[in-house]
């Protein structure tokens, strides 16, 4: 342990310093994003993400929110593991028949009010799956849907874009 610690001490920092922000649409919706969730959420938007049967795409790109780079909390958006303590479902992937009940009970555990967001190509339409005895297709076709965002898969900004949007409707 102290041969690293002194492998540490006289090396130092080796990593790269993070390059500045330089994405001027990242914080200027981040930026609206935050201040219409202070109007209506008191600050704090929660989401729950459900994947129903996707490639994991959106997925990815849903995750990415939360790195360092676009680090979504600062502008009130916190995910959270139990629908129970969501504001707003966001729903990836075409529904597989396997998910369509689940999909449901997740719903239902939502508290009311509460926004539902149809994620991707997938969840708007059903994309390349579409219908078939093992998919629904779109999310539309299974619960309500107040909100797509469209995509394959929507970026980060796009991500951010779609939630502003679906927030911003009365």
């Amino acid at each position: 342990m102290l041969r690293i610690l002194g492998k540490i001490q006289r090396i130092g920092i080796i990593s790269e310093p993070l390059p500045p922000l330089n994405e001027p649409a990242l914080t200027e919706i981040g930026e609206q994003l935050k201040a219409r969730i202070g109007e209506l959420f008191g600050g704090s938007l929660a989401i729950r993400e459900v994947d129903a049967g996707s490639c994991n795409g959106c997925e990815l790109e849903i995750q990415a929110l939360n790195n360092s780079w676009y680090s979504i909390e600062r502008f009130g958006v916190h995910f959270v593991a139990s629908p129970r303590h969501a504001d707003m479902l966001l729903v990836t992937g075409p529904v597989s028949r396997h998910m369509e009940e689940a999909i449901h009970r997740t719903l239902a555990a939502t508290p009311e009010p509460r926004l539902v967001i149809a994620v991707g190509a997938c969840g708007a339409d059903g994309g390349e799956f579409g219908e078939s005895y093992a998919s629904r297709g779109a999310v539309a076709n299974v619960i309500p849907v107040d909100a797509v965002i469209r995509g394959c898969p929507p970026t980060p900004v796009d991500l951010m874009r779609g939630i502003l949007e679906a927030i911003g409707r009365p």
